[in-house]
């Protein structure tokens, strides 16, 4: 127990138990306070150490954690700059492909006069990875320009497929024409009269043959030289047993002096296929079958539009 003497000294005072030795100490008031400030002064410190020490695990801990986060953000994007660079490249040779057909089929190239200048994503630099100063802006600025190229890639894929759309629309006309304009003999023989000015076998006198005739075998094969639609079968004065194909593009084949026509009105036929037999009807002096190719309404030579032997 302590007992204060003079204001000078403490003095404590231990008993071990009720009949033990008793222990004495006296101690200066300089002393005792320098004691306590000593012990309280250790104990804030060693208080503030304690806090210091859990509060940098912790940081260090989330730290640690944001920084995996963040490589994996990196990596993703990384990965996804990969793919849309490998995306620009198939852009840009679909774009070369559907220049060269325009060129080939001298279509206009309007459709295809967009921004040929792409934007590059590309991968993350490992330095850039490495440098957490500037990861967080560069990855900011990397996302914008990525967001910006698929925006402008966006708008080249709807150009390419309105650009193929009309190329696809192009072709399959053109594949119509070539299917529509008569390109074979429509029968097999030889030609005894061609197409222009004669002497009509009739009278004698000066006149426009407006075909050519093929003399063949009686009843040998008629064949459509062209796709079409038959807009007449029937029976006119020198035509005799005549078939008009109305082949479209202003094209119409007229076939005369027929034996037999086989097909009629409104039918659809195809090049190649057996439309009548050849005879000697109306206005003739034997077996032959007259033919005609009118374009617009205009007669034209036949043999112009014979591609094959």
């Amino acid at each position: 127990m302590p007992n204060k003497k003079s204001g000078e000294k403490f003095t404590f005072i231990l008993l071990n138990g009720l009949g033990g030795r008793a222990l004495k100490m006296s101690l200066s008031k300089r002393v005792m306070r320098a004691g306590i400030f000593v012990l309280f002064a250790g104990i804030c410190g060693l208080g503030y150490l304690s806090y210091e020490t859990f509060n940098t695990n912790v940081d260090q801990s989330e730290l640690a954690a944001l920084k995996r986060v963040s490589l994996q953000h990196k990596q993703e994007i990384q990965k996804f700059a990969y793919q849309l660079e490998k995306f620009q490249k198939q852009m840009a040779r679909l774009e070369k492909f559907d220049k060269k057909l325009r060129i080939i089929t001298a279509m206009d190239n309007s459709i295809t006069d967009s921004h040929d200048n792409f934007g590059v994503g590309g991968p993350i630099p490992d330095t850039a990875l490495a440098m957490d100063g500037i990861r967080s802006g560069y990855t900011e600025s990397l996302l914008v320009k990525l967001n910006e190229d698929l925006d402008h890639l966006s708008y080249e894929a709807s150009q390419r497929e309105l650009s193929f759309h009309s190329l696809d629309a192009f072709f399959k006309d053109q594949s119509s024409l070539l299917t529509s304009t008569p390109s074979v003999w429509p029968s097999r023989g030889w030609v005894t009269s061609g197409f222009g000015y004669r002497l009509s076998p009739f009278t004698g006198l000066r006149e426009l043959h407006e075909g050519i005739d093929i003399a063949t075998q009686l009843n040998a094969d008629v064949v459509a030289t062209a796709n079409g639609v038959v807009i007449d079968s029937t029976r006119q004065g020198g035509y005799g047993n005549v078939i008009e194909i109305d082949h479209g593009y202003g094209i119409v084949t007229r076939y005369g002096h027929n034996s037999l026509n086989l097909v009629k009105r409104g039918d659809r036929v195809k090049r190649g296929q057996v439309i009548a037999k050849v005879g000697s009807t109306g206005r003739s002096t034997g077996p032959h079958l007259h033919y005609e190719v009118m374009l617009n309404g205009i007669p034209v030579n036949p043999l112009r539009y014979i591609l094959t032997n």
